[in-house]
């Protein structure tokens, strides 16, 4: 919990200002029990009026002044722990985004989600109360025996004997409860899943009939995380009637022994009457430390699972110490900066003797794969599932790090490029069609946020999207759902095509990206392409034939390893693993 304090620096004098109203918010109340004692004792037994109407007037202006302290502190520490709260999350979501898929799937998403919410929220309110109650408790208790010894001493005794006894059990029920709250956090987890993957995988569950399995699966969750939370806060739910059983107690013996006392000549009705108002506060500031002790094990929980996102090192490593390179982008150059020599970006990618393996996998998922990517040019991949396709192209943008050898940009190893400046020169295209919530216009310029809207048009003319986005209501200002739900699936791999085509990048990668469209647009699209991006060089990565067939030069893959590497006519010739997929797809007519 100390490492998250550090995000109260910004706001240390708000923090301070809090602090001081809050002590000067408890020397109001501890003030109070002593003039009320006077009152009493030397107002009331006495029938001295003018000493009740001045003593009255200083009590209320104390609990005025304490009711305004208590006012502008409480809003001040909501301030703050609001803004803090704000903080952690920022930092916990930037540093989440910069892990790699690895770390995204060894974590899982869903438990990111409740990570940076949840998790954030459980932190920030021990912050709000930690304000409220980190001055108020210890100034209350110390002040309050002090007084409470000054006014009586021997009836104080029973408050030094009953206080360890309360310490004791508040410390073995925060104990107790830790590691059950650890456990719910993680049945948290489940539950978010599990309500995820319901909403996201709804029409496949409307498809297959599985309404009432998947309501069953998230009623088993809920029931599991119920059963846990009834188990914690049954256990927590015992420390507030021991809590006011314990007041309630002390409170009959202190009226019992003192009134003996006053019976006895040795204490006044006022200094009784002023007694149990400061045992009352220290009984108070022990179940607000209580409070702050059955909160502060879940905060603790939510905590360490915080930090174990933060302190989660990204597999994919900066760039590399003693190297400078930047580029600067134009519409159709890239300028780069590599050590301070300057150069004309080109956009060649060459892999070289590249073997890469999934963390945790038996064998690699490609092994030695070694080709060149020039400008100019079109270079499709196919081969069979499973076989590297995906895999191959996703290395491009370091969304994971080779394991040997080197993928290299016009000479350079992608590893000494800043990622931002590296993913700036390429426009992918996933094989997963993914879209956000918005306009049409948002989602193209989602690749380049600056692009006019004759950029937006001419690229999502390129990918025969224009005559499809100009019969929607509203054109390119029509919503867009999230995933793009209500729309097709070739209009949402149209919609991705222009996204990349507008950034006009060096290279272009597109991961089976036109499997949704039919014959005739395909066609369209990639001869579009071969027009506008001549000078770049287009990697495409596709499962039908008559999406390679044209390409300057076809790599086969076939578990992960190339096995063939040429033109459509060489490779029918050379290769049989090529020729085995075109004849399952091509009549013998159309391959002749």
């Amino acid at each position: 919990m100390r490492r998250f304090y550090r995000y109260l620096r910004p706001y240390a004098l708000q923090v301070f200002i809090t602090l001081v109203l809050v002590l000067m918010q408890s020397l109001a109340e501890l003030a109070l029990p002593s003039l009320m004692a006077d009152i009493v004792d030397n107002g009331v037994v006495r029938g001295d009026t003018a000493l009740i109407w001045r003593t009255g007037g200083r009590m209320l202006l104390i609990a005025l002044v304490g009711a305004v302290c208590a006012l502008v502190s409480g809003y001040l520490s909501a301030k703050v722990s609001s803004a803090y709260g704000r903080d952690l999350r920022s930092t916990v979501f930037s540093h989440a985004t910069s892990l790699s898929l690895y770390e995204f799937d060894k974590i899982g998403t869903a438990s990111l989600i409740t990570r940076t919410t949840n998790d954030v929220s459980q932190v920030q309110m021990v912050v709000l109360m930690s304000l409220r109650i980190f001055m108020s408790a210890p100034m209350m208790l110390i002040g309050g025996i002090m007084l409470a010894f000054s006014k009586e001493p021997r009836l104080s005794l029973l408050l030094v004997i009953i206080l360890p006894v309360l310490a004791v059990v508040i410390f073995v029920g925060s104990k107790k409860v830790l590691p059950m709250f650890k456990v719910l956090q993680q049945k948290l987890d489940r539950l978010n899943l599990v309500l995820r993957e319901s909403l996201t995988g709804v029409r496949v569950i409307r498809a297959f009939d599985r309404i009432s399995y998947e309501a069953e699966r998230f009623d088993d969750a809920s029931k599991d995380h119920m059963q846990t939370a009834l188990r914690v806060y049954r256990l927590m739910a015992t420390l507030s009637p021991l809590m006011n059983l314990t007041i309630n107690l002390i409170t009959i013996g202190i009226i019992w022994i003192g009134s003996h006392r006053v019976d006895a000549g040795y204490l006044e009705v006022g200094g009784l009457m002023a007694f149990i108002q400061y045992g009352l506060h220290i009984l108070m500031s022990l179940i607000m430390v209580s409070m702050i002790f059955v909160m502060l094990p879940r905060a603790s929980a939510s905590a360490a699972r915080i930090n174990e996102v933060l302190d989660a090192t990204p597999e994919i490593k900066a760039v590399a110490a003693g190297c400078d390179l930047s580029w600067s982008t134009g519409p159709s150059t890239a300028v780069t900066s590599l050590n301070g020599a300057a150069f004309e970006l080109k956009g060649t990618v060459e892999f070289r003797n590249v073997t890469f393996s999934y963390p945790g996998a038996e064998r690699p998922a490609i092994t030695d794969v070694s080709f060149v990517a020039r400008p100019g040019e079109v270079t499709a991949i196919i081969g069979g599932t499973g076989s590297g396709k995906s895999t191959l192209v996703n290395l491009i943008p370091r969304y994971f790090d080779v394991d040997r050898g080197q993928i290299l940009i016009d000479g350079a190893d992608i590893r000494d490029i800043p990622r931002e400046e590296l993913r700036k020169q390429i426009g992918l295209v996933p094989q997963q069609s993914v879209l956000f919530s918005g306009t049409v216009a948002d989602n193209i310029r989602y690749g380049k946020q600056d692009a006019t809207d004759e950029e937006v048009r001419w690229a999502a003319g390129i990918a025969q999207a224009l005559e499809f986005v100009e019969r929607l209501p509203d054109g390119f200002d029509s919503h867009i759902a999230r995933g793009g739900t209500n729309i097709s699936g070739g209009q949402k791999q149209r919609l991705c095509i222009a996204r990349a085509l507008v950034r006009r990048p060096r290279i272009y990668v597109f991961d089976d990206s036109f499997s949704a469209l039919d014959f005739r647009t395909d066609a369209r699209v990639r001869a579009g392409l071969r027009r506008e991006a001549q000078d770049a060089t287009v990697i495409v990565v596709a499962q039908r034939v008559s999406t390679v067939m044209d390409a300057d030069k076809i790599i086969v893959l076939d578990d992960g390893k190339i096995v063939g590497d040429g033109t459509h006519a060489e490779l029918l010739e050379t290769c049989p693993v090529y020729r085995e997929i075109v004849q399952s797809q091509l009549s013998e007519e159309e391959i002749a």
